[in-house]
């Protein structure tokens, strides 16, 4: 009797790409709601779970984690069987995976419109959910890097560096960030204290940044945009640099976010020159991804997906342009606690990791259930509702930061200052209008976006891949 054929693990990929897809909707929709509260306060109806303050936390932790860690999950678990030639090792464990992290974002869901909070911006869980996303992440490490050790191919593929340099530097960041002594089962308090928990706090939080929202999303641009470009990686070697170059440099850069405060100087100027290094390395794989397009400009005119996988590329190098700028103390002296720094984040997010999140779950959803995608024309339409939306935002917000800037540090001939700070407040309504309409713009997208989907693997049967019986 013939031996039955090895097949990829498709089961778990399958889940968490649908799940990104619908954490994406439910995380835009917390952050488009808390987005007009800034313009009507009165729509929190007093009720303490719907506040901004509470929301927003919400907002941050499901965009980040629940949308983007289900899309890393996904795309990371799909990539390591394709590139090694193998199936995914410890598959129930992968499982595993699956329902810890979902449980991981129904705790949050619930905890953090209750205040239950450490206050720390994207670590906001409290300690009983950090042991859970600690046990989770061991899982996950172990599926993905017992892959790589099983792998039929002598060479990893660089997407999967970035992939096991996210998973790593994510577990070591948040271990130590996460360090706290428990009061009761809702309340903990910090290892560190003063200046040391600021600088461990954003040593963590820059770095969630940089290898959560960034690493981790570039696996993802170094294995798509070749494949449905058609084409290979403009250049592997530049690729290896970037990899080490981006990995290095970056864990040093968290000490812009402690600019004019009680930071020792040499430790905020530190941060300010990794960052100014920084550019190098994000330029050199944006350019990479870039030019991976070389011969085959011509399929921009006519493919969506292949529109979103390099469009994101052009925020990815604009926001890693924007940032080392911003660290500049100077300029810094401006832009700190202003809306500038919202329309920053909101251009790499929306720009860099939303745009190569949809573009790769074009891509792979409907592979995963064996069908083509059910309307292109639906999608290059959800190109743009993204992009107008983007566009509209950033604007408006960057406009407004400046402006909040330059109020706060306007003062009259006397040495007053010429506006109070509730007229600053008041000064910025326009603009929080037109960021409004822009995230209802990019919102509507992903609705379209979730019909699309529907109508593509409704009625479908879950596709099987074979994995090769020998390397090609």
């Amino acid at each position: 009797m013939a031996e039955a054929e090895e097949t990829y693990n498709l089961r778990v990929v399958r889940q968490f790409a649908v799940m990104s897809v619908v954490w994406a909707v439910v995380g835009m929709l917390v952050g488009l709601f808390i987005a007009a509260e800034l313009i009507w306060p009165a729509l929190s109806f007093d009720i303490p779970w719907l506040t901004y303050g509470r929301l927003r936390a919400l907002h941050t932790n499901a965009v980040i984690f629940a949308f983007g860690g289900c899309a890393l999950f996904a795309t990371s678990y799909y990539i390591v069987q394709r590139t090694c030639h193998v199936r995914l090792f410890a598959g129930r464990l992968a499982g595993l995976t699956f329902w810890g992290w979902q449980a991981v974002i129904v705790a949050a869901a619930i905890s953090l419109p209750l205040g239950i909070t450490t206050t720390k911006e994207y670590a906001e869980l409290e300690w009983p959910i950090d042991v859970l996303i600690t046990a989770v992440w061991v899982a996950y490490a172990i599926v993905f890097i017992g892959t790589l050790a099983r792998r039929r191919v002598p060479h990893i593929y660089v997407a999967n560096w970035f992939f096991a340099a996210f998973i790593l530097a994510i577990a070591m960041l948040h271990v130590v960030n996460s360090l706290a002594i428990p009061v009761t089962w809702t309340k903990s308090y910090s290892l560190f204290a003063g200046v040391q928990d600021a600088m461990v706090q954003w040593w963590y939080g820059h770095n969630a940044v940089g290898f959560f929202l960034t690493a981790g999303f570039l696996g993802m641009m170094y294995y798509f945009i070749p494949k449905q470009a058609g084409r290979p990686i403009y250049s592997y070697r530049l690729s290896v640099v970037h990899f080490w170059a981006l990995i290095f440099t970056y864990i040093w850069a968290g000490p812009h976010h402690l600019l004019y405060s009680v930071l020792p100087d040499w430790a905020q100027s530190l941060g300010m020159v990794f960052s100014l290094v920084l550019i190098a390395p994000s330029w050199g794989g944006m350019i990479n991804g870039v030019m991976t397009l070389s011969g085959a400009w011509q399929r921009l005119r006519t493919d969506p997906i292949l529109k979103f996988l390099v469009v994101s590329l052009s925020f990815y190098g604009m926001s890693t342009f924007e940032g080392p700028m911003m660290s500049i103390k100077t300029v810094n002296a401006l832009s700190h606690f202003t809306d500038w720094t919202v329309g920053h984040v909101h251009s790499g997010a929306l720009g860099w990791v939303g745009l190569i999140s949809i573009g790769s779950l074009y891509f792979l959803i409907p592979k995963l259930y064996g069908r083509e995608l059910h309307s292109l024309k639906l999608a290059e339409l959800h190109f743009w509702l993204a992009t107008v939306g983007i566009v509209l935002y950033i604007t408006a917000l960057w406009a407004a930061g400046i402006m909040q800037g330059l109020m706060w540090r306007a003062v009259n001939p006397d040495g007053t200052l010429t506006y109070s700070f509730i007229e600053s407040v008041e000064a910025m309504r326009p603009y929080y209008i037109v960021r409004f309409l822009g995230g209802l713009t990019y919102f509507s997208g992903m609705c379209l976006m979730v019909y699309n989907l529907w109508r593509t693997v409704r009625g479908a049967r879950t596709a099987e891949m074979p994995v090769p019986a020998f390397a090609h």
